[in-house]
């Protein structure tokens, strides 16, 4: 039985992953232990944009998100990475989008939109697939109106 649950710098938890349109409306949500790294969900985020057909142009992410494997992986599915460089990284002198960049607040707006709801916030599910799918109703109460 999965748990999704983990030891990180912010205590014991689980990491959502959300990949979002440019309104904050969701297209891909994932949940990790709290010490697993970002880019280990990358995969399944990806499996549910292809299966939607809904791959991004852009894709935004913190420097948590910054390897040449992950750069490349978009540059494969043609998407433009809008992540900066680790000052200890090649390449961290290149150019770098940072309008895009702003953006990516969107996906932590819509990450506190949805910890509004109690459930999701304060994780009362035991279960990995009774909270992920807490986190959908909530997605669907929130972008449909209810």
């Amino acid at each position: 039985m999965d748990h999704a649950l983990g030891r990180s710098q912010g205590g014991f938890g689980t990491k959502l992953h959300i990949v979002c349109d440019g309104k904050g409306m969701p297209l891909a949500v994932s949940i990790s232990p709290g010490q697993e790294h970002e880019t280990q969900q990358v995969f399944h985020l990806f499996e549910q944009l292809i299966d939607q057909q809904r791959l991004p142009k852009k894709f935004g992410g913190d420097k948590a998100y910054s390897a040449e494997w992950f750069r490349e992986l978009l540059e494969e599915l043609k998407i433009t990475p809008v992540i900066p460089y680790r000052c200890n990284e090649a390449g961290y002198t290149k150019p770098f989008d940072k309008k895009s960049y702003k953006k990516r607040n969107i996906v932590e707006r819509c990450i506190g939109w949805l910890k509004w709801f109690r459930r999701v916030a304060t994780r009362y599910e035991k279960l990995a697939i009774h909270y992920l799918g807490m986190l959908k109703v909530a997605i669907l109460f929130r972008f449909t109106g209810g």
